[in-house]
């Protein structure tokens, strides 16, 4: 590790926080009369100005520090399993199989098909015993194909929530039993996310058949998803969707050096409500997940593929981030305040955090504008003397070398000498 990294850590291990040391400052407002768990929401512009890991957020009242727990506020989702076809054959013209499901709750299944160009239907029925005869319905649902009418597929079953040890499936439609080769399964989560608006831009540049959107995003605002809002017409429509994110550079070593290339990711669009061959299709996939997080200032670049089709008629794209909450024990309605802008401080270790159990009836409260702190001034240079002045260092080695120097000449003439 370098000498420099060294004093660095060792300095922001020591730092403690101070009111004079934080930039800046904002209050929380809108606070519950009752005492109880409290939680705010973090806005883009603290991602900002705070720290990457918003390690130097401080909550006081009254000059006294309040622990409190930051809480994503996203459901776990569990990777996806995949589940085993069984007693997969035909009978009446139809496709039949069963599956042994693992235990707890469910909800979405995703067949894998190998066909395509296909439209069907899908019933399924649940049972806790995989010899028991009495079923539960669960549903019907339409699976399908329309590469050929470039409308894209969906083989996921939405399923209610369920528990069932073993499910049954029957196929109506021109599918065969090899075409079927497993089930994809994705657990329920607890709860929904909850987003915040990070972007939101409605002005579209046509690019040939490309439809473009363009962002910038300050540095370290985390941007989870994009989220698209179509017009009414077209009704149906398959679009590739490709997004690009590139480090707003300041300053380049020379002109012709490009700047660094970004993460990039790529997803479709996907709105179909039709009936076809007496099948009724509701469909809707208008999100793409995010590529991830840039530490600098970066330009988003969204295009939408039209292939030969008219472009879509897009009332805004927004970019999106997961909501943030900052939790604490609210011991009294009023006098909180929120600090940060300090990069010496490390991350504080509160046993709430350690202990913490979100709350669903959490009291809401609300962020006030943020504000220059008035106290702060710089944190003293607590690097040492050589660090703050390298040339001296510089210096005095050259002058021992020279003084070593002059010393071993004189010991050369000396030794010549006496010879």
């Amino acid at each position: 590790m370098k000498l420099r990294a060294v004093f660095a850590l060792i300095a922001a291990s020591a730092a403690v926080p101070q009111f004079g040391y934080f930039r800046y400052q904002r209050p929380i407002v809108n606070n519950p009369p009752a005492a109880g768990q409290t939680c705010v929401a973090l806005d883009p512009q603290i991602f900002t100005n705070a720290e990457m890991d918003l390690s130097d957020l401080r909550l006081y009242r009254n000059e006294e520090e309040t622990p409190y727990a930051i809480h994503q506020a996203a459901p776990i989702v569990t990777p996806a399993k995949p589940v085993l076809l069984l007693n997969l054959g035909k009978r009446g013209g139809q496709v039949v199989f069963d599956a042994a499901m693992p235990e707890g709750s469910y909800s979405d299944l995703e067949l894998a098909v190998t066909a395509q160009n296909f439209i069907a239907t899908v019933a399924v029925s649940g049972s806790q015993d995989e010899s028991e005869k009495r079923e539960t319905k669960l549903g019907r649902y339409t699976i399908f194909d329309l590469t050929r009418q470039k409308l894209g597929r969906s083989t996921v079953l939405h399923l209610p929530n369920s528990d069932f040890r073993y499910l049954h499936f029957r196929v109506v439609g021109p599918l065969e039993p090899e075409s079927l080769t497993g089930i994809s399964l994705e657990r329920l989560p607890a709860g929904s996310a909850k987003y915040v608006t990070v972007a939101e831009s409605t002005r579209v540049v046509q690019q040939g058949r490309y439809s473009d959107f363009e962002f910038t995003v300050p540095a370290r605002v985390p941007v989870d998803r994009v989220v698209f809002v179509p017009g009414v017409e077209p009704v149906n429509f398959s679009r590739d969707v490709s997004i690009t994110v590139s480090p707003i550079v300041q300053r380049r070593t020379s002109d012709a050096e490009p700047p660094p290339p970004g993460p990039s990711s790529f997803g479709n669009l996907l709105r179909v409500h039709s009936v076809q061959d007496g099948h009724r299709i509701e469909e809707e996939r208008l999100s793409i997940d995010a590529p991830g997080l840039e530490l600098e200032p970066a330009q988003w670049k969204i295009a939408i593929d039209n292939g030969d089709d008219r472009p879509l008629q897009m009332q805004s794209v927004r970019l999106e981030m997961i909501e943030r909450d900052l939790c604490f024990d609210a011991s009294s309605a009023a006098g909180f305040m929120l600090y940060y802008g300090d990069a010496a401080l490390a991350a504080p270790r509160y046993d709430y955090a350690r202990l913490f159990a979100f709350q669903s009836n959490a009291a809401q409260a609300a962020m006030g504008a943020e504000a220059q702190n008035p106290a702060y001034r710089p944190r003293p240079d607590q690097r040492p003397f050589t660090e703050k002045h390298p040339i001296l260092l510089w210096a005095t080695l050259i002058a021992v070398i020279a003084l070593l120097g002059v010393i071993a000449i004189k010991s050369a003439k000396r030794s010549a000498t006496t010879a």
